[in-house]
């Protein structure tokens, strides 16, 4: 082993979590991470959220122009929501080349077997295996390489993305196992809230989707005041009454998502809203999580459509958090290749 190199360090309480810029942030993206990351910032956690440009490239080629764009439309949702640069390292993936050159070594350290059971590299690699990206297939190891880079403590996550972050905790164990070293914390997934999986307006059975083909499927973080309101008043609900108890919606998917959605947009229990609307018909509801959901997501969409205009401000933002990401990775990653034994 090489002298410096630390074996069992004190891991810093550290938050990352990063959202690719596939356009269109939805009422989903904001309750099931972006208001959690806002949260995370003022507790005893140092933040770090990343905008995951090499990520959205695994599965589709964007035009450049587009890439550029949406990358800046998710850096103004963060920042309009809440997420304050000065608090949190807020960036993009691809401007830290310590990510790829830490993903190397875990592509070495990972599995192809591991690679090939994540779900998510079966659905979208689907049986045409051989005409997907590698990088598809690799994606999980990138993945471990941007928590690890930081020395992660903590990563929040939806359902989707758990398997994921077990990988990740895989690749770090074992790399700690083979070089005899503690070196990568074993990162703890946080996941909590109310609504940390949004379902769609229209079926509450799916998942809120960019990618529905309908519009009033879900909310928009760019829809103004008026759409938010039709679009909740039109939502998919059923004949009966809200009940008075959580153990009522069971079998109602739809009431148990605007349920959802309420009460993680007023930070309460699905219980406190249920004893505050149980027994109410939806036509008495809707208007109050209309009123509710305007309040919160409406000046979100005002100040997006603000930094929009200033895309030098964005820039700045993000040159500015890579820098501040660089002074945490860099060193992590001259530790781990000293420890895999490369000359530096």
């Amino acid at each position: 082993m090489s002298e410096g190199v630390q074996t069992s360090p004190a891991f810093t309480p550290r938050i990352f979590s990063g959202i690719q810029p596939s356009g269109g942030l939805t009422l989903g993206n904001y309750l099931g991470a972006i208001k959690r990351f806002v949260e995370k910032q003022d507790e005893e956690f140092e933040t770090i959220y990343c905008i995951v440009d090499l990520h959205a490239i695994t599965a589709t080629l964007f035009e450049p122009d587009v890439l550029r764009r949406q990358t800046r439309e998710l850096t103004a949702g963060y920042i309009a929501s809440g997420l304050d640069p000065a608090k949190s390292i807020l960036f993009n993936q691809s401007q830290v080349a310590e990510h790829t050159q830490l993903a190397w070594i875990f592509n070495c350290i990972a599995r192809m077997g591991w690679m090939q059971r994540m779900t998510q590299w079966k659905d979208k690699a689907g049986k045409n295996t051989q005409n997907a990206s590698l990088g598809l297939l690799a994606y999980p190891a990138l993945m471990a390489a941007d928590i690890m880079v930081y020395h992660a403590t903590h990563v929040p996550v939806g359902e989707d993305q758990k398997q994921h972050l077990e990988l990740a905790r895989d690749i770090a164990t074992k790399f700690n196992h083979d070089y005899g070293v503690e070196f990568f914390p074993i990162t703890e997934p946080v996941i909590e809230g109310a609504a940390t999986r949004v379902m769609s307006l229209r079926d509450g059975s799916k998942k809120m989707s960019k990618s529905d083909p309908s519009d009033a499927s879900r909310i928009n973080l760019t829809d103004d005041a008026d759409a938010i309101a039709q679009k909740i008043r039109k939502a998919k609900t059923d004949p009966d009454a809200l009940p008075s108890e959580a153990e009522g919606l069971e079998g109602r998917p739809e009431a148990r998502n605007l349920v959802n959605i309420y009460a993680a947009l007023a930070d309460q229990s699905v219980e406190a809203v249920l004893r505050d609307v149980g027994g109410k018909p939806f036509s008495e509801f809707k208007p109050i999580l209309s009123e509710l959901a305007v309040e919160k997501l409406a000046p979100i969409s005002t100040e997006m459509a603000r930094l929009m205009q200033q895309p030098d401000e964005i820039d700045a933002i993000l040159s500015k958090g890579s820098e501040r990401a660089r002074t945490i990775a860099a060193p992590i990653l001259k530790q781990t290749y000293e420890i895999v034994g490369m000359v530096s």
